[in-house]
Parts: C-alpha cells; structure tokens; sequence
C-alpha cells in the first residue's frame, strides 16, 4: 500500500554536505537554520499560535540516502554507530543512524524567531538543527514539555558517550574570519568530533565544508585536541 507524503518545507543551514553535521540535534544550540515552507504551504495561518511554544519536532527525509539507492536498498538489521567506535554493531532501531528501511529522520530544535516574507511565506528561524542544507521536511509538531520530557528516562550505549569532547585549538587564529556567531558554532561542531569512528590518524588532514569555508583540521587522540590547520573560501 502506497502511502502519500508530501514534503511542505525545506530547511536553509550552513551545511552543504554531511561531513561535520552533528550527530543529534541540539547538540550545537549555536547553530542555526531556517525553515521555507513549500509554495502551496505558505499560508501564514498554519504557523498560527506556533510562537507561543518554544521548540518543534521535525520530521524529514535523509535525503543523501535516496539519491544513493533508496532507503531500502542501503538498510542493514544492524549498524555501527559512531559513538562505539565504528567496530561493535547494534540493532538499527536501537540508534538514528540514517540507513533504515524508511529514510525518516527526527530532530527537536529550538524556535528562535518567526518570520513573514512577501515572497517565500512564514520562515521559521531554528537553533540547534542537525540537518543537511536542503533537507525536505515532511512535517512540523510542537514541541510539549509535559509529555515529551522525560528526565528519568534510559539513553541505552549514548549515555555512555554522551560527555565525549575535543578540545578545539586555532593556533593561526584562522577561524576568526568568521562572525562570533558562526565561530562559536564550528568550535562547538568540531568539538564533537566530525570524523567517521574508524579513523585515529593523527597525520590525515580532514576537510568540514561550512557555509562559504572548507575549514581543515588534524586529531592528535593520545591528546584529545583537534587542530584548525587551514581555511579557505570552498568552490561552489
């Protein structure tokens, strides 16, 4: 049975591609995004009573998935996630990997302000997103403290890991092209660890595309420091 969904938004970030994005929303409050409701969703009395609430849930689509095959076709029962290193495999549904059988994605992210634009409708101004620029958007719910709160609850192998930080260190004070805004979110993006799991070498240079910048960096583990190296304007 076919199921209809229609995507009613897309989300604008400083991400135009997956590497460096964090692994779970809100894990970087600095970080913002803005929501651009589709054409035929850009009534303003949808977003109606939206600024009395705080934050929202997101529903999307792991879109880089689709174009590499579908969902169903890249799912495993099992996935390695990041946060174990990228060698002990756990159930799918026991994480939020993005390799499922439906390539659905779910974020809490903070409203920051709303926004009414002649031209592209009510725009939602987000913090915390963990979402590709560009990201479809299937649907938005509010966010309700008395019954999506649960301080007591179990975070599985993620509480374990949940406390895990770089120390970020910019020797060449290269980041300070950046707005204090913007900087202050790639030192807590990079403080995250953007790297996949499986790789520990200390000489390998890696490249974080964020916004207009390629900004490059080493991971000395022994240390626990991550090093700005190098930044530049990226080719688009």
């Amino acid at each position: 049975m076919d199921i209809p969904m229609h995507i009613i938004a897309h989300i604008e970030t400083a991400f135009p591609s997956k590497f460096g994005i964090p692994r779970q929303s809100g894990l970087v409050p600095s970080l913002r995004g803005t929501i651009v409701f589709a054409p035929e969703y850009r009534n303003p009395d949808a977003v109606r009573g939206l600024e009395g609430y705080s934050h929202l849930w997101l529903i999307w689509q792991f879109s880089q998935n689709f174009k590499n095959g579908g969902a169903a076709h890249g799912w495993s029962p099992t996935v390695r996630p990041p946060r174990l290193g990228g060698n002990k495999r756990v159930g799918v549904f026991a994480t939020r990997s993005p390799n499922r059988p439906n390539a659905i994605g779910l974020s809490s992210v903070e409203i920051e302000s709303i926004e009414y634009s002649a031209d592209r409708g009510p725009l939602i101004h987000v913090r915390g997103a963990d979402l590709l620029d560009g990201t479809p958007i299937f649907d938005i719910k509010p966010y309700l403290p008395f019954t999506d709160s649960h301080p007591d609850a179990r975070g599985g192998f993620a509480d374990e890991k949940k406390t895990y930080a770089l120390s970020v260190s910019d020797p060449g004070q290269l980041l300070s092209v950046l707005t204090d805004e913007d900087r202050c979110a790639v030192l807590e993006v990079l403080s995250e660890d953007p790297r996949p799991s499986y790789q520990s070498d200390p000489q390998r240079e890696y490249g974080m595309e964020y916004g207009m910048w390629e900004i490059r960096f080493t991971v000395s583990d022994d240390s626990g420091t991550l090093t700005v190296t190098a930044m530049q304007r990226r080719r688009t």
